[in-house]
């Protein structure tokens, strides 16, 4: 049964519950929980932290607190009931949790450990607070070590200031704002301090001062360590001053014997002294710790024959000291003992013993020895504050150990009444004494004795030093063989009062003899008397004594025989007709001196304050010793001060009339004595006198008496210091005046009480005279008036001792009332007049509600004034925040109604006056006239604004009632609600209160907001209808809007408990201000609320901009009000529409709104505008702003986050866009124009920068019309802007080397110069322009690559969802780099594995999904690319600039698949994508706007394909025939040998069996024109081949010759291949002819894999790693057959294939290949069906890719010249392979695929089917072993032309020693990265066609139809670049990579290069027929890197495979170039 808990109400989670039980509570350790009901062993309640939660728990989770519970029942409240800085800790410690962890992660190392240290410490502190154990003193000072470090934690973590007051939290519904303000200022001085804030106030005016805090230091001797003295020693501490050079403290004494520890064994571990009554100034001398070590024993320590052993002497033994200023810091911050060691120094020189330590200190080493070891005293040190009291309460333990007290030899600071001490220090300081007819010098010790006047020895009188009990008598140490001793010793005599009279002291001298009976032999003594005839002491000074002769045989029995002996040389003077007595003999020259110093309360040393204290003695001297007081010092004073009051009023009363004034006068000299600094802290003496001792019951009659005769003097007197002085004294006598009578009433049972009001009353009448009188003429009258303003407020006190509060009011107000009330009688009476109200206000008397209704008048009266002229601020806010701190406390107990009333009358307006003049000129930082210091600073600000919310605070409904009823005229109300509305707007934008502040900040929020409500009514009731003010209503919403706006009021961004305790508090502030608004908003009339359009619009939008539901729900339906009086007024709503779309803008662009209100504003606006008539065209702007809405936040998500360049410009373009075409709004058009400009400049776009300025310059005309300024234009014309734009758009088509689109603009230019005659300005744009043509023909471009992105899925931004772009990648960019930065862009979204377009699902998600390939550009200008003289540079710009449409092919079977020949059946799908705009252009990437897709059939692709590659073969040839290409054929080689080499390996040959077949021309007969137009072309082909070989043999070196020979003999049998196809074909030209060579024996076809083979290929085997270059996507090759056809496998005897070869054959299924391709070398041919799979997913090959661009070092570095030759035996390259090695090797350098990485491009050779050789592993390589390592230079980046490629030779830079193991092999579905594929390519035909892409997989069924190395595009190249005369150099780019090659074979003809090697053979899979293999196959399978191609003959071994680049290799010298437009010209003409 569940029932409701009575006790149990709150406890905290010990143990986390995971709520697994139904209706479970999820609980976590530390939460707190708040109980509902129990049931047997469980309870119902909910976590504070989720209070909607309910559930159930465990009991024993729970531990139970106790707490206080509030509305009991079903919402009932509970509070824990714990010390509330225990609540702050735990709550803080809750908040900083999170936020320390937050530390961690942003890497802010330091703050995270010095936060973890002090949340440490504040679990401690916790700890100690919650035990219980703690005194009141440790509490507090636990309290105040908590508040430092919450504080330092929550300003370093940027948390809001607390406000405190004794260490706790303040409540601010407790105390006034101004207290608040002074708090909060209070706390963030104790955080920047970091120490304790004690006090949370300041001291307030006239608050009595401290007592100064004394200073005590703890010394424990804990050893004598390495005492090698042997003898007893005494030790002596004290405390000595260096710079005063004088011990100022006592002696402490300590007794070791012989073996160092304690004579005394109860002083073990007791040895310990406290020096005590330090005062600040005393810690900051020069003090040291100096020790005297004095042993006692034989005269000499090192010599026994110096005295018998039973004789004992103090001698001087060392010295130690230390210094405090060291230490100091250390002991300060300690709360324990700290051990130091003192070093015990000896003195070289006995006679230097008395300055030893200053010797020591002065590190004078020359006088001391330093001890052999480093130890020596060890004591502990401690410092101590607080009076003796305290100490000896908070320490026990020291004073239990017996603690001697050691005081200082002079007074304390402070001496209390009762404080009775009599001590004489007696200073023995030296002798001078006769040698006495001996050889050496005396052993002379003094003895002391204190004598009574009788002669009796005084018992104990005698103190060596603390520590030790007192003795009778004292012996010096004796200095050895020294007759004038300096000893230094202090002696302390403390003789009771009662005996100092008539005692003296007596000195004996005695010779200590070192023989062997050791006699002390005594030859003088001196005396001295302690106190003088007059009955004073003996001075402080030194005295020198007198010394008589005597003799042990002399009596001191009668000590009358010499005490009438002059004892000093002043008392001989003063009595010399003494006689000499016949007795004691004087010694003339021998002397004593002694040095006293009286420290006693009773004693005194001045003969004028004897004088007075005896004033009885010579009563006839009265006068003149009453006026010789002035003349005691201060110090004697006040030591004597009771007994010197008690005098003078006893004085007063034995004759009051004769010497009352003198008293008088006295009195008011000692009591201003109290008032100097000095004497300060002697006022509680006089407080504790007039309480406790004073007894002068008729004093007061007197005292008024005088002090009305002062006053009544004061306007005839011209010297009023003596009237100054008295007025000084008033407080304290009033206190005596005050005193006497209440002694004197208490006497008299109250008698003569009407006299005595009368004489006061007559008293303050003669104030208010004093004060009443014209000071302006008199500056000592205003000295007199000031010193009693001064005093006046410290007399109420005394008077409502003896009056009502009511009496005391009216006399106070009637002396400030006399005070002239002009501000214009001088600032420092100004002053004095201000401080003396702020002393009343802070006075007891005006806590009371009846006296401040009396005296409030009078003083707002003042302050009024003085705000009025504004003068004396500072001193006019104290007062005021004094009067509302105490108004605020009273009225939580009375009605405080009618003092706010007065307040608010007197006060509000020029509050409001006075803050708005500090405001401004604290803004134009001006400072403020008349002012003493500046005031315009944000404390005195802060002070007004705290004034006036306290102000507004106190007010309720009925005192704004009478204040809006009080206005005279409806102007005078509107100027008061201007101001404050003012006032609040300034202090909402101005930010007054600092961040942190936020208790003030909500505070203030509070009381503007019931402000308004209270005021609001009069602006509807006054200024409505006839009485509109739009200034004030503007002034009102203008308020409204920035209240609502505020940071501090903005919620959600505050933790949940935080926000809580808010709203809990305030509620959301923000709401309550919108009903408000609304409200007033509502109460305007209609044709008013025009006046608000547009200026309201913005300002409200930001309104409904806050993220707070409410406010949007009430303040958006004003919008509709705003359109539809507009729409009533002018018929349509344009200013609204213009304006919110204007501000919408920019409120966006600042992070305001969010997807929900952009909701909300179109759901909320769309219902309203439906009921209208105007309903369509508002519908329509709504949903216009919504969509702009959408724009707007997509564009702010990308710019604030860390998105990359891609989405911010793609969100600036959709921004601009729609600005431009749906809404229209130029202005904002042109500024997104900029903004994206920017963005294109920082990516370094600088072609898309020129084309997004374009569009500015486009709207411009040249027009003279004059522009404002705007952006970052000036002022000018728009001719002039124009232009401007004009030169910067060329600037930047330049910089991104778009010359074709800057040269229309100059001249554009040009013309405008030309028309104006500027030919200066003409001249230079001409310049340019041609400086562009020069560029353009020059400098080398890179073509960039075109991928197709889609982007799909909901949660991809508004502008890319479910769209697809194309976009103009990098420069270098090739698909897979474009893939992962896409990916990197998109980190959230799954990359498609295919092409094909996704289904509704997938549009529809919400997830993000990326599909990218690459696309082919469609130039749009075809005739210039068809232009036989246009050169390739030109061509190249217009292929790839200005395209609209892109297109991708993908390949597919139509039909029965025919499995000998797949053309028969492999059709093209061909998809075109136009775009919205051409690229390049504003952005790089434009969205498709259209689609169209064609089928391409078998026969037209191969049309397309042979067509192109004649025509660039044709080209070629003509280049060569003209010499427009001379000196290098190696291009020719290339291309001729890819073409017959492709051809006799089945290329045309499978065209010509596909579709010449009977069968297919029967079954397809509208195929026949096409196929008479291939043959046609075929025959072509032959033809343009059989010219192309006359031309290389004319042209061919003669080394090259073996390469034309096997050109010859492949094209025989390529033509005699087609021959019974094509007639005609054997009339070729004779040059082509050539004699057969051994090679026609070596060309095999190859049996045919069947499906079943291949798929048995292993998927890391070389051939699934095939690539090929790319250059377009005419390659059938790529994408060919899902059927599996034949692997041809051609070599030659040139140069035989490499195990590399099998590495760039892929063997996988065409639909994974999705990275870039690589090439074959040039001399393979290689071709291999694909698995049979329909996908086509093949990569696209278009002509213009960058996978040749290759990672090469700069330009600088590139080298004129590289070969890389085989050496001979002598190491010269023969000629033969010089000449290969440059035209052969050199240009055909093989580059890997950028897609693969490392480890995927370093595949083992596995033993398999497909493994081509595996018989040359161990063999040597031919040019490492001959050549060695060359070093070859780096050489940068360009673009190969197509056809021209350079072998990777960096193998050449290691031995073969250096080589790295292969690494192992992956594939590429093993990649970590989803690849995304390219796109389908196109394949037109077998034979190597115009586009020249390589085969980009192994899979490509008729690959033997691709282009080889050497069949690359015959046109001039498309770049050029410096090195255009080195066509065959070679480079390398990875200077890392260590690769050995194997020689390459050229002949078969050159065995003896073959030689050195001998390598085994190779054997094939499918051995070719003609030649057969030498030696059977290896067993082992071959090393990765060391395997071959098929073929026998060793080519260049395996390498890690380089980085691709597009290389430009320009062909032609810049004079060539120019000259090939001449050349062929005169083609044309042949």
């Amino acid at each position: 049964m569940w029932t409701p808990t009575e006790e149990e109400k709150i406890g905290v989670v010990i143990c986390s519950f995971r709520g697994s039980v139904a209706q479970g509570l999820s609980l976590e350790i530390g939460e707190t929980v708040q109980i509902l009901e129990k049931c047997e062993g469980w309870y119902r309640g909910f976590s504070t932290k989720k209070p909607t939660v309910k559930g159930i728990f465990p009991t024993n989770y729970v531990h139970l607190k106790k707490g206080i519970v509030s509305n009991s029942g079903q919402y009932e409240t509970v509070v824990l009931l714990e010390d509330s800085i225990v609540t702050e800790v735990t709550s803080t410690l809750q908040e900083w949790a999170f936020l320390w962890k937050q530390l961690y992660v942003k890497n802010k190392v330091d703050l995270f450990y010095k936060l973890h240290h002090v949340m440490n410490e504040l679990f401690d502190l916790r700890r100690q607070l919650l035990s219980g154990h703690l005194t009141q003193d440790q509490i507090r000072d636990v309290k105040r070590h908590i508040t430092v470090r919450l504080d330092w934690g929550n300003e370093h973590l940027g948390l809001d200031l607390v406000p405190r007051k004794e260490f706790e939290m303040a409540d601010a519904e407790q105390i006034s704002v101004s207290d608040l303000y002074k708090m909060h200022l209070s706390s963030r001085h104790s955080v920047q301090q970091s120490t304790s804030q004690g006090d949370s106030m300041r001291h307030r005016h006239g608050e009595a001062c401290r007592i100064p805090i004394p200073h005590h230091l703890f010394l424990n001797l804990k050893s004598f360590t390495y005492n090698t003295i042997g003898e007893d020693t005494d030790v002596f501490f004290s405390l000595f001053d260096m710079r005063e050079g004088k011990q100022i403290s006592e002696r402490f004494m300590v007794k070791l014997n012989k073996n160092g520890g304690p004579k005394n064994p109860e002083k073990i571990d007791r040895l310990c002294a406290l020096f005590t009554d330090l005062s600040n100034r005393d810690m900051k001398r020069d003090l040291y710790i100096v020790s005297h070590v004095i042993r006692t024993g034989r005269m000499l320590l090192n010599d026994s024959k110096k005295g018998p052993a039973h004789v004992q002497y103090r001698r001087p033994y060392g010295c130690a000291v230390l210094s405090m200023s060291d230490i100091l810091q250390s002991i300060s911050e300690l709360k324990e003992e700290k051990d130091f060691v003192l070093k015990v120094y000896t003195c070289n020189n006995e006679n230097e013993w008395c300055q030893i330590h200053e010797n020591i200190i002065r590190k004078s080493s020359t006088k001391y020895t330093a001890p052999s070891t480093n130890y020596g005293l060890i004591i502990s040190l401690q410092l101590l504050r607080g009076e003796m009291e305290l100490i000896r309460r908070e320490n026990p333990m020291i004073f239990n150990r017996g603690v001697a007290v050691t005081r200082k030899l002079g007074f304390p600071d402070v001496i209390m009444p009762g404080d009775i001490r009599n001590d004489l220090y007696l200073i023995l300081e030296r002798g001078d004494f006769e040698r006495g007819g001996k050889s050496v010098q005396k052993n002379i010790e003094v003895t002391v004795y204190v004598l009574y006047a009788d002669g009796e020895i005084l018992k104990d009188c005698i103190s060596l030093g603390s520590g030790e009990p007192s003795v009778s008598e004292h012996r010096s140490f004796v200095l050895y063989h020294n007759n004038s001793p300096r000893w230094g010793e202090i002696i302390k005599l403390p003789i009771p009062v009662d005996r100092f009279r008539g005692s003296h002291l007596r000195f004996e001298f005695r010779h200590c003899s070192t023989k062997d009976k050791g006699e002390k032999k005594l030859f003088g003594f001196a005396f001295t008397p302690l106190m003088r005839e007059d009955g004073t002491t003996l001075s402080d000074e030194s005295h020198e004594l007198y010394v008589y002769k005597c003799d042990e045989n002399s009596t001191f029995s009668n000590q009358a025989l010499y005490l009438g002996l002059p004892c000093c040389k002043e008392d001989f003077n003063g009595c010399p007709n003494i006689p000499s007595s016949l007795i004691f003999q004087r010694s003339a020259k021998e002397m004593l001196w002694i040095s006293t110093q009286l420290s006693s309360t009773k004693l005194t040393q001045n003969v004028d304050l004897l004088a007075l204290l005896k004033w009885k003695a010579h009563p006839d001297r009265l006068m003149d010793i009453l006026g010789r007081l002035r003349h005691v010092s201060g110090e004697e004073i006040v030591k004597f001060l009771q007994d010197i009051l008690d005098t003078l009023f006893s004085i007063l009363d034995d004759n009051t009339d004769k010497y009352g004034p003198l008293v008088f006068q006295s009195l008011v000299f000692i009591i201003n004595l109290l008032r100097d600094s000095k004497y300060y802290h002697f006022r509680p003496v006089m407080d504790t006198y007039i309480q406790k001792h004073f007894a002068g019951a008729l004093a007061y009659k007197e005292l008024i008496h005088c002090l009305k005769w002062y006053m009544d003097r004061s306007a005839e007197v011209i010297r009023q210091d003596h009237i100054q002085e008295a007025m000084r004294a008033l407080e304290y006598l009033f206190k005596f005046i005050v005193q006497s009578r209440i002694l004197y009433s208490r006497a008299t049972c109250g008698m003569e009480e009407d006299q005595f009001r009368l004489s006061i009353q007559e008293l303050f009448q003669s104030i208010r005279f004093v004060l009443s009188l014209d000071s302006r003429s008199s500056e000592t009258l205003i000295f007199t008036q000031a010193a009693l303003l001064n005093s006046f407020p410290t007399i109420f006190d005394e008077l409502l001792q003896m009056f009502t509060v009511q009496e005391v009011a009216e006399f106070v107000r009637g002396t400030l009332g006399s005070m002239p009330s002009t501000v214009h009688i001088g600032q420092s009476m100004d002053v004095v007049k201000l401080q003396s109200i702020a002393r009343t206000v802070d006075s007891r008397l005006f806590s009371f509600p009846e006296s401040r209704r009396i005296l409030l008048p009078v003083v707002l009266h003042h302050i009024h004034l003085h705000l009025r002229q504004q003068k004396e601020l500072l001193i006019c806010s104290g007062i005021l925040s004094s009067i509302f701190s105490i108004i605020k406390t009273s009225s939580l107990e009375t009605s405080v109604q009618e003092e706010v009333e007065m307040m608010v009358e007197s006060l509000l307006d020029v509050l409001l006056q006075t803050l708005l003049t500090i405001l401004s000129k604290s803004q134009s930082q001006e400072a403020v006239r008349g002012q003493r210091c500046p005031q315009c600073t944000a404390e005195i600000t802060g002070e007004y604004v705290s004034c006036l919310l306290s102000l507004l605070r106190q007010m309720s409904e009925i005192h704004y009632q009478h204040l809006l009823d009080n206005f005279q005229s409806k102007e005078e109300l509107k100027e008061f609600l201007l101001k404050i509305f003012c006032v609040f707007r300034n202090l909402m934008k101005l930010s007054i209160f600092p961040r942190d502040w936020m208790v003030m900040r909500l505070l203030t929020s509070n009381i503007i907001v019931t402000t308004a409500q209270y005021l609001s009514p009069a602006l509807h009731k006054n200024f409505t209808e006839a009485d509109f003010d739009f200034k004030v209503w503007n002034s009102y919403f203008s308020l409204a809007v920035l209240y609502i706006n505020q940071p501090s009021l903005q919620l959600e961004t505050l933790t949940p408990s935080k926000r809580k305790k808010i709203l809990d508090k305030y509620g959301d502030m923000r709401v309550m201000m919108a009903y408000e608004l609304f409200g007033m908003w509502q109460n305007l009339a209609g044709e008013n609320k025009i006046h608000f359009i547009p200026g309201m619009i913005g300002p409200f939008l930001g309104v409904t901009l806050v993220p707070q539901n409410e406010v949007r729900n009430i303040m958006i339906p004003i919008f509709h009000d705003m359109m539809d009086w507009e729409q009533r007024k002018n018929g349509n709503f344009k200013q609204v529409e213009a304006e919110l779309i204007d501000k919408l803008d920019s409120l966006v662009s600042e992070g305001k709104g969010d997807e929900n209100y952009r909701e909300l504003f179109s759901l909320l606006l769309l219902e309203k505008i439906e009921q209208e008539t105007w309903r369509e065209t508002g519908i329509s702007f709504v949903t216009s702003v919504t969509r702009l809405m959408e724009r707007l936040l997509d564009y702010r998500d990308c710019m604030k986050g860390d998105e990359t360049e891609n989405k911010k410009i793609g969100c600036t373009v959709n921004l601009l866009n729609f600005y431009k075409s749906e809404i229209n709004k130029e202005e904002m058009y042109i500024r997104y124009i900029h903004k994206l400009c920017d963005m294109h400049l920082q990516a370094e776009n600088y072609t898309e920068a020129a084309f997004t300025l374009l569009l500015y310059w486009e709207l411009l005309h040249w027009e003279d019309r004059p522009l404002r300024e705007f952006l970052h234009y000036p002022t000018q014309s728009e001719w002039q802007r124009k232009e401007g734009l004009c030169r910067k758009v060329i600037h930047y088509f330049n910089k991104g080397k778009c010359w074709e689109y800057g040269i229309p603009l100059c001249r554009e230019l040009a013309s405008q110069y030309e028309a104006l005659y500027d030919y200066q300005s003409l001249s230079w744009i001409r310049k340019m322009e041609a400086a562009y043509y020069d560029n353009i023909m020059e400098q080398q471009r890179l073509e960039p690559e075109f991928f197709r992105v889609g982007f799909y899925g909901r949660k991809f931004p508004f502008f890319l969802r479910n769209k697809e772009f194309v976009c103009r990648g990098h420069d270098y960019e090739r698909l897979e780099a474009f893939q992962q930065r896409m990916l990197g862009e998109f980190p959230q979204a799954i990359a498609m594995q295919h092409p094909n377009q996704p289904d509704e699902t997938i549009l529809q998600c919400d997830a993000q999904y990326l599909q990218i390939y690459a696309v082919t550009p469609i130039s749009e200008n075809a005739d210039v690319l068809q232009m036989d003289r246009v050169p390739e540079r030109i061509k190249s710009f217009y292929r790839i600039n200005n395209v609209h449409r892109f297109r991708y092919d993908r390949p597919f079977h139509k039909g029965p698949k025919d499995r000998d020949n797949e053309f028969k059946s492999l059709w093209i799908e061909r998809t075109t994508l136009i775009l919205t705009r051409p690229l390049p252009g504003i952005s790089r990437w434009f969205e498709v706007e259209k689609r169209e897709v064609v089928e391409v059939s078998p026969l037209e692709n191969g049309i397309y394909v042979v067509e192109n590659k004649n025509h660039e073969l044709r080209t070629l040839i003509s280049q060569y025939q003209h010499k427009q290409l001379h000196g290098n054929i190696n291009l020719l080689s290339m291309c001729l040998n890819g073409m017959i080499d492709a051809a006799v390996n089945g290329g045309i040959a499978r065209y010509q069996e596909a579709f010449f077949d009977k069968d297919y021309i029967t079954s397809h007969p509208e195929d026949a024109e096409k196929i008479t137009q291939l043959k046609e072309l075929m025959q072509e082909q032959v033809h343009i081949l059989g010219v192309g070989l006359a031309v290389h043999e004319k042209l061919v070196h003669p080394e090259m010759r073996p390469l034309h020979k096997k050109l010859i003999d492949q094209f025989q049998m390529m033509r005699s291949s087609l021959c019974h196809g094509l007639p005609g074909l054997e009339k070729i030209s004779p040059a082509c002819s050539g004699a057969s060579t051994p090679r026609g024996s070596i060309l095999a076809s190859h049996s045919p894999l069947s499906p079943e083979s291949i798929k048995l290929v292993h998927r890391h085997s070389p051939l699934n790693l095939l690539g090929s270059i790319r250059h377009s996507s005419s390659s059938l090759s790529s994408h060919t057959s899902s059927e599996t056809g034949n692997l041809v496998i051609l070599t030659d005897g040139l140069v035989g294939e490499t195990s590399e070869d099998m590495y760039r054959m892929q063997a996988s299924p065409s639909s994974s290949s999705l990275s870039s391709t690589h090439s074959a070398p040039s001399q393979m041919i290689n071709s291999a069906p694909s698995s049979a799979r329909g996908s086509p997913s093949l990569p696209d090959k278009y002509r213009h890719n960058r996978e040749m661009i290759m990672l090469l070092p700069p330009h600088r570095d590139r080298p004129s010249s590289a070969m890389y030759p085989t050496m001979n035996e002598n190491g010269q390259p023969t000629n033969f392979q010089r000449a290969l090695i440059q035209q052969v090797i050199g240009p055909c350098k093989p580059c890997s695929d950028p897609n693969l990485s490392v480890v995927e491009k370093a595949v083992p050779t596995a033993p398999s089917s497909w493994s081509l050789d595996s018989g040359t592993r161990e063999a040597m390589p031919f040019l490492s072993a001959h050549v060695g390592s060359i070093m070859v230079p780096p050489v940068p980046p360009r673009t190969i032309p197509h056809g021209h490629f350079s072998m990777h030779f960096d193998a050449f830079h290691h031995q073969i020693s250096d080589l790295p193991p292969a690494l192992p092999a992956r594939s590429l579905r093993k990649s970590p990265l989803h690849p995304i594929p390219a796109s389908p390519t196109s394949p037109h035909s077998g034979l190597d066609g115009s586009s020249s892409t390589l085969s980009g997989s192994a899979s490509s069924g008729v690959s033997s139809l691709s282009e080889s190395n050497f069949g690359h595009s015959c046109e001039p190249p498309v770049h050029t670049d410096t090195m255009d005369s080195v066509p065959s150099q070679s480079w390398t780019i990875d200077e890392d990579v260590e690769s050995p090659y194997l020689p390459v074979r050229y002949s078969i003809s050159e065995p003896d290069v073959l030689e050195p090697m001998k390598p085994p053979p190779c054997r094939s899979h499918s051995a070719p027929s003609g030649v057969n293999p030498h030696h059977d196959p290896p067993t082992l399978p071959p090393k990765p890197y060391m395997g071959r191609g098929e073929g026998c003959i060793p080519e260049e071994e395996m390498r890690p495979r380089p980085m691709p680049r597009k290389i430009s290799q320009p062909l032609l010298s810049c004079k060539e170039e120019q000259a090939k437009v001449a050349w062929e010209h005169g083609i044309k003409e042949e």
